[in-house]
């Protein structure tokens, strides 16, 4: 088999490199999770070896068709590799985690070291042609510092942002290293200004290529209309920073109209247990799910008339592709990441919902909260009526939407920018 050996004596070959993706926390169950797990299947179909090296709690076991075990090097919290829960880039997650902005000094020395070292070891093992990082944070950090060496590329997914912003002191100590990167993949064009602004990284090292979506699971569908019940779907953690109680809330506002609302996701501690009380209040008028696959997901938005994300903060939320792709009319907040996917604004299709100043990065002031559902309820209102009235899913729209961000044509752009970086360290520039 043929492989790329070439970032250090130049024998580059154009048919298949050896890639080591790296991902602080569980490969799952959130964006940067499913997006690893999409690039790893996106990279294993065009013929390359793939490894993987990840956080995950003490119990956590891959999918089984994701990677061979022996292509997998583990760092274990809870007790294993370090006596915490996994710290997660957002800091409510859908499974038990720690926030960074409350570890201790020495804990993220620990963490730091940890990931440096398991770094240096899986470079040993797998012999990579180049690194994939998420996050421009500490994993991505201790990467750079661990293997100096060898091309190093950085999906910067939003969250990395925020923590910069909630961690200054320890930010100030990451940013030499990080500004080492060979090359960072941006989601969208805002978010390549604000990593440039940050971190000095040069503009022509930062390549704006969004996330992708399944089209095996998401695909338009026929859609029934009851017109008793007309059917609305949210899906994401269950917590405050999307805005959950927020929507909920919103609904109660609506008694008048036929709708059910279903709830696909999970979370953890108090900010879920308040969605769910606010869930149960609607009664009957609520389905919650809990977390489901990823075909599931798509069949529930292919019965969904309207799908909603109520959410302050987000990198690119390629779950409004998702739903768009199955057909959904779209309320969502005005974010930069949610205005780039829907461009041009369809006048039905598409409602943004523009959000109140806010208080922190991720929270609304609380005098601002019964504005925000009023505004939230507006939206939904509109888009009930239209469905009811014999609206019908714009079809090219969709198609226009969501053709460009298929996985297929998203790798193919991750790829070359491997070829890049692979090409500026010595090898063969194979990007032509």
């Amino acid at each position: 088999m043929v492989r790329a050996t070439g970032w250090g004596d130049g024998l580059l070959s154009c048919l298949e490199m050896r890639i080591l993706h790296i991902l602080s926390q569980t490969p799952d169950f959130t964006g940067s999770g499913k997006y690893l797990q999409e690039i790893i299947r996106q990279s294993r179909n065009s013929g390359h070896a793939n490894f993987l090296l990840a956080g995950v709690p003490g119990g956590y076991e891959l999918p089984p068709d994701l990677l061979e075990p022996e292509h997998c090097f583990l760092v274990r919290f809870d007790g294993a590799d370090l006596d915490f829960p996994v710290a997660g880039m957002s800091d409510v997650m859908p499974y038990p985690s720690s926030v960074f902005s409350c570890l201790m000094p020495e804990q993220v020395g620990r963490y730091r070291a940890i990931f440096f070292e398991a770094t240096r070891r899986a470079v040993a093992r797998f012999a990579p042609d180049v690194l994939h990082t998420n996050h421009l944070w500490i994993a991505t950090a201790a990467a750079r510092e661990a293997a100096p060496g060898i091309p190093l590329v950085t999906t910067c997914h939003g969250t990395c942002l925020r923590q910069h912003r909630q961690c200054s002191g320890l930010s100030d100590s990451l940013k030499d290293s990080l500004q080492a990167v060979d090359w960072v993949i941006a989601l969208f064009p805002d978010q390549k200004g604000e990593i440039h602004e940050l971190f000095g990284i040069a503009p022509d090292k930062i390549d704006v290529i969004s996330g992708g979506y399944d089209e095996g699971c998401f695909h338009l569908g026929e859609k029934s209309l009851d017109p008793q019940t007309l059917q609305l779907l949210y899906a994401g953690k269950l917590n405050a920073t999307k805005g959950v109680p927020w929507l909920l809330k919103s609904l109660s506002r609506l008694a008048d109209l036929p709708f059910h609302l279903h709830l696909a996701g999970g979370g953890s501690g108090p900010e879920q247990q308040q969605c769910l009380e606010l869930a149960e209040a609607l009664g009957e008028r609520v389905t919650v799910h809990g977390m489901v696959s990823h075909a599931a997901l798509g069949e529930l938005m292919r019965q969904a008339h309207i799908f909603v994300l109520p959410s302050f903060f987000e990198g690119l939320p390629l779950v409004l592709l998702e739903a768009m792709a199955c057909g959904c009319r779209i309320v969502t907040t005005d974010l930069a990441g949610a205005r780039q996917l829907f461009t041009p604004l369809h006048p039905t299709m598409v409602r943004m919902v523009e959000l109140p100043a806010l208080k922190t990065i991720d929270r609304p002031h609380p005098e601002d909260w019964p504005l925000l559902e009023e505004r939230l309820a507006a939206a939904l209102r509109a888009g009930i009526g239209e469905v009811l009235a014999g609206g019908q899913t714009d079809q090219e729209y969709v198609r226009e939407i969501a053709s460009p961000f298929t996985w297929t044509k998203i790798y193919a752009r991750v790829e070359d920018v491997y070829r890049r970086s692979l090409g500026e360290r010595g090898g063969a520039d194979c990007s032509s």
